[in-house]
């Protein structure tokens, strides 16, 4: 018999950690915030790596089919956005 996942609410609980983290990397390494001294070794990538697996086993285990999801949603803002970046002063 294999390990089980956490509770679903256990991963959410997860999820907000690693999110939090993925935070104090974005805020530090591109926000007005810095690192204290000594406090420097983040690495982004494993963070972000750290919301995707957690995602994933949040996906598995409510029966979600993440691949199909996440097809769906790009179609949604293909369609819904198409033009609506493209017209948009800010980004030009």
């Amino acid at each position: 018999m294999g390990v089980r996942y956490f509770s679903e609410l256990t991963n959410l609980g997860i999820l907000m950690e690693e999110v939090g983290e993925v935070a104090r990397i974005m805020t530090r390494s591109y926000g007005d915030q810095s690192y204290k001294p000594g406090d420097d070794s983040s690495d982004l990538g494993d963070e972000l790596a750290d919301v995707f697996f957690v995602v994933c086993c949040l996906a598995n285990q409510t029966g979600v089919d993440l691949t199909q999801a996440i097809k769906k949603n790009l179609e949604k803002k293909t369609l819904r956005d198409k033009d609506r970046h493209r017209n948009n002063p800010k980004l030009l």
